[in-house]
């Protein structure tokens, strides 16, 4: 662990996962520095931000180069894909994020799922294809509900649920004829429907040693009940007790231990966070997804549940210094609801002027995602998944009642949120 107030950070990203982050170095005592790049409105209000290309990693190195930026840590998927925790590395930068091998496994859905079924990992059947006559044959073997995925990145929208063969047929047409998500979905898997409930396993990874984040869950549909078109997450909140200590002790067991013994076989040192998507079914816990960043919005109830510097742990991940037995959390519950744009999740409405109140419930506050800042001092929305009412309760109940209370604060024109967050915890109690 560095000294004191020693780290120039550089934050990747523009969202509320990189908000989120911000805040966490902002209260860092390691911290000397923080920028954030391209950053967004509610960043701007905090700390300096730098317009950037995040897939033009020959620029993002040249960024961390000029300002003097020592830590680097990439927020979104995109560039990790593309390499450019190794382009820094190689700069004498560090980093935190998974290298473009370990990036892999969530840049490649094909590559996760033989990684998968390779080491022997639970998860669903699927095949891979890039022609659509063989995907078409493929679907008449396989029961419905049917699970479509494109190969590649697609902003968190690549994955159709197809109920009706003429909606798995569509979806199938939909990315390999139509190119609906460009080249990620040139090559798409079709995986068995597992039925359960899901939940987010967050890893801060460095090598075989890992530090295991409280069990989160997302909400995926736009609408109250999980209905609607999926999105990039309407809300989330942890701890999330689908994963209960016999499933916690299988997910170690029977996934995170051979996922982590897997990558080292296979030559790959993972640094970085590891999210892995799970499906609770009756049989036991299996793998929907990895991801080889934090999760949005997940990142945004989890780093506060961190009693530990979650600056510290990063730069321990990055330096193959962790040592979970230190890591300590605090108690209660943490909640965050989207406030998204009119028209999200399609094409979201921008430029409108945002209300923030002036005092906010107790422990709760505004996560900026998709917001503008203007030089009179002005918000505006500018994304489809505009702010976050996050709160922390000593209480699941208490954490989400003052992030409602957040969110009937803030205005602006068509601004639409669930109101349904937690409520299937909430139900079961």
């Amino acid at each position: 662990m560095p000294r004191q107030k020693t780290l120039n950070v550089l934050i990747l990203g523009s969202g509320g996962r990189e908000h989120a982050l911000l805040l966490a170095c902002l209260a860092s005592p390691l911290t000397a520095s923080v920028s954030v790049a391209p950053g967004n409105g509610g960043m701007a209000a905090e700390a300096p931000c730098h317009p950037l290309n995040l897939e033009d990693v020959g620029a993002t190195v040249a960024l961390a180069k000029r300002i003097g930026a020592n830590f680097v840590i990439v927020g979104p998927d995109a560039p990790l894909a593309l390499g450019v925790v190794d382009a820094l590395e190689a700069a004498g930068i560090l980093a935190y994020g998974p290298r473009l091998a370990g990036a892999r496994l969530e840049a490649s859905k094909t590559f996760t799922k033989a990684f998968l079924l390779r080491h022997k990992i639970p998860t669903a059947h699927g095949e891979r294809f890039t022609a659509t006559a063989p995907a078409l044959a493929y679907l008449k073997t396989r029961t419905l509900p049917i699970v479509i995925k494109a190969n590649g990145l697609a902003a968190g929208k690549g994955v159709i649920i197809a109920n009706a063969p003429e909606e798995a047929e569509a979806a199938v047409r939909a990315m390999l004829d139509e190119r609906i998500f460009g080249e990620s979905g040139a090559e798409i898997l079709i995986e068995d429907f597992l039925k359960g409930e899901e939940a987010s396993i967050m890893l801060m990874v460095s090598g075989r040693r890992y530090v295991m984040l409280p069990a989160s869950q997302d909400h995926k549909r736009v609408g109250d009940g999980d209905t609607g078109p999926n999105t990039g997450g309407m809300g989330a909140y942890a701890p999330a007790d689908v994963v209960t200590p016999d499933v916690e002790r299988r997910v170690i067991a029977e996934i995170i231990e051979p996922t982590l013994a897997g990558l080292a076989q296979e030559g790959i040192e993972y640094r970085g966070t590891l999210y892995i998507g799970i499906m609770v079914t009756r049989d036991g816990p299996k793998v929907v997804e990895f991801n080889a960043r934090f999760g949005d919005p997940e990142c945004q109830v989890l780093l506060p549940l961190l009693e530990t510097d979650p600056l510290a742990l990063m730069h321990d991940c990055a330096t193959g210094d962790l040592h979970p037995e230190n890591v300590r959390f605090k108690g209660g519950a943490a909640v965050v609801i989207t406030l998204a744009a009119e028209g999200y999740p399609g094409t979201p409405r921008k430029g409108d002027v945002i209300t923030l109140p002036v005092e906010t419930p107790p422990a709760a506050r505004a996560i900026h995602c998709g917001t503008k800042l203007d030089a009179s001092g002005k918000f505006f929305t500018n994304g489809g998944r505009v702010l976050g009412a996050f709160a922390h309760g000593a209480t699941l109940a208490e954490a989400v009642k003052h992030a409602y209370a957040l969110a009937e604060k803030i205005h602006f024109s068509g601004m639409h949120y669930r109101r349904d967050i937690a409520a299937r915890q909430l139900n079961r109690k």
